[in-house]
């Protein structure tokens, strides 16, 4: 059960109704986790603008959802692995890839790069070593690339905090922790 409740349309004040509104028409539906950050509409707001710049960078939208597969099952976001498994399935993954992403890995070599980097900067609190950047740049990845890993690691991040503490109920199909051995 959630903890922080959702802002349904019916309690939602203006702001807030209009927030979700746009949100509705873009997606088609109003996914759990940002109604619960319609409780703040200044923070829906900051995450919208976020997610609208980060997705309008040089990554293609495999490569984001690779990296957000990772850091959900690094980060044990039930939620967010949820979401991310349906999201990346419509950007074109298929399952033996989605168990690769959420391993930390990749099977296009160049995304297992960002992925092991975008891992490595969760589990060490953005203290990266040189060869993991030089790793990125020997795969192709330009500097403007790499900040835009750090930019989606750090939106991730956000999300899976928000999700776990909330423990906001899942809209997309479940998705265990657990990986198939």
């Amino acid at each position: 059960m959630s903890r922080i409740t959702t802002v349904s349309n019916e309690s939602a004040n203006t702001e807030q109704l209009s927030l979700l509104d746009a949100i509705q028409s873009q997606l088609g539906m109003v996914p759990n986790f940002l109604r619960v950050f319609a409780h703040s509409p200044d923070a829906l707001k900051a995450f919208l603008g976020l997610h609208h710049i980060a997705n309008h960078g040089s990554l293609d939208a495999a490569t984001r959802e690779r990296i957000a597969l990772a850091l959900a099952q690094q980060n044990e976001c039930e939620y967010c692995l949820s979401a991310h498994t349906a999201i990346g399935r419509k950007a074109g993954l298929n399952g033996a890839e989605i168990e690769a992403n959420r391993a930390g890995s990749s099977q296009d070599a160049k995304a297992a790069v960002a992925v092991k980097f975008a891992r490595a900067l969760v589990e060490h609190k953005g203290e990266v070593t040189n060869a993991e950047l030089q790793a990125m740049s020997d795969a192709g990845f330009s500097e403007a690339d790499i900040v835009e890993v750090i930019t989606h690691v750090g939106m991730n991040i956000m999300t899976n905090i928000l999700g776990k503490a909330s423990r906001v109920s899942i809209d997309f199909p479940k998705v265990g922790l657990k990986q198939a051995a």
